[in-house]
């Protein structure tokens, strides 16, 4: 996958419900923003998933994404964190 700037790196873990992808996803569609990636697992009740995105098609900067992605995670009861794709791959450098 070739990167660019305006890739973002979307992790949302949580107690599985109805509904989660869905309502993570619109939220990237109503906003310009289109999903690269996902993976998504549930381990003993509990979701994980992780997605790549593109900002590239979003009128919003990234700080008000990532501030209503977390809002959006708190609604549903879930934590969802939204990082810049070169600071996710500074921070996970072995």
């Amino acid at each position: 996958m070739e990167k660019s700037v305006d890739r973002i790196i979307i992790t949302v873990v949580g107690k599985d419900t109805v509904g989660i992808i869905a309502k993570v996803c619109t939220y990237l569609s109503e906003n310009g923003i289109n999903v690269l990636d996902i993976s998504q697992t549930i381990v003993s009740g509990y979701f994980n998933m992780m997605m790549i995105a593109d900002m590239g098609g979003s009128s919003k900067p990234f700080s008000d994404v990532a501030d209503e992605l977390d809002r959006l995670g708190e609604e549903i009861g879930v934590m969802v964190k939204c990082q810049r794709e070169e600071i996710f791959e500074k921070m996970h450098r072995i």
